[in-house]
């Protein structure tokens, strides 16, 4: 029996091609049945695909064949289902885009990266480090979460600094706002799902003048496999697919408040109106009862 995965991977690195990429990609995915969003620019890719085991192997081979991507960092984790043909049935559709950034901060001429990636971001810790900095550190460390406002509903490191964001594109109005200068003092840990967020995140507050930046390495993913919820981390952890959340063990914290009703969940919902990407956070009951509506989506009074 086929076994659906899902891979998580980016690399930052100068592609004199990107749209030459994406088509050799897109033919990949193609005929390994492969399912699932790769964005490519010229700082590199970003992907997030699931499909059977044996052909999500092949991918990361012939992936790794060309010098760019040879130390890709691929993060497994396990898939729902597949359909009757072994395609992912966590993504709808196979979509490889150019675009201009492969993570959407809106500000790609603030971007330096090289063949070692990107130039002039945080430190990066493993997920044991990170525990050894919070050790010897203490309440001084701050964590900054490098996702949107929402994801961190179900799921965040312990006293979080959560910006108010719904994309990734508010984070520079949101740094060049002022209010997290008294933080410029202070050993401050970026971290989102994967890591790719804080690699742009970490090199956006340096330029700003945060003296002591980190980032999780591999993100909160590889946390996770490394402590599960033992260790620093909070509740579930969004996802970008069908799935929604994955949990690390099964004694995860139910951080998430059901926007309708207010009891314990983690289930999360698109907002019914079909223009907007926010998810919320919604228990079963009141899903089946009706899909509610974001702030800026609510019908007047």
């Amino acid at each position: 029996m086929a076994i659906p995965k899902i891979l998580l991977y980016y690399v930052f690195t100068p592609l004199a091609d990107p749209d030459a990429v994406r088509l050799w990609q897109r033919d990949l995915c193609e005929s390994l049945g492969i399912r699932g969003r790769i964005l490519i620019s010229s700082d590199g890719l970003n992907g997030t695909i699931g499909g059977d085991l044996a052909a999500l192997k092949r991918y990361v081979r012939k992936t790794r064949d060309y010098a760019a991507f040879k130390q890709i960092d691929f993060k497994w984790s396990n898939g729902t289902a597949l359909d009757r043909a072994g395609r992912s049935l966590d993504f709808p559709r196979l979509v490889v885009k150019v675009r201009d950034e492969i993570v959407s901060f809106g500000a790609p001429g603030q971007l330096r990266v090289d063949a070692a990636g990107v130039v002039g971001g945080g430190e990066k810790l493993s997920p044991a480090e990170l525990n050894t900095l919070v050790e010897e550190r203490g309440d001084d460390v701050v964590f900054f979460d490098g996702r949107n406002a929402f994801e961190a509903e179900i799921g965040r490191f312990r006293n979080a600094v959560v910006p108010d964001v719904a994309n990734t594109r508010e984070f520079v109005a949101e740094l060049d706002s002022g209010k997290y200068d008294h933080l410029k003092g202070k050993p401050v840990v970026t971290y989102c799902t994967g890591g790719i967020r804080c690699e742009v995140l970490s090199s956006l507050m340096k330029d700003r003048g945060f003296g002591e930046v980190y980032q999780l390495d591999g993100g909160v993913v590889r946390y996770g496999e490394a402590f599960g919820d033992d260790g620093l981390w909070n509740g579930s952890l969004y996802v970008f697919d069908q799935r929604m959340s994955v949990d690390f063990s099964d004694h995860a914290a139910v951080l998430g408040r059901c926007r309708a009703c207010g009891e314990p969940t983690k289930h999360m919902l698109n907002c019914r109106d079909v223009s907007c990407r926010e998810q919320l956070v919604v228990c079963e009951a009141c899903a089946e009862a009706g899909a509610p509506a974001c702030a800026g989506h609510a019908a007047p009074h």
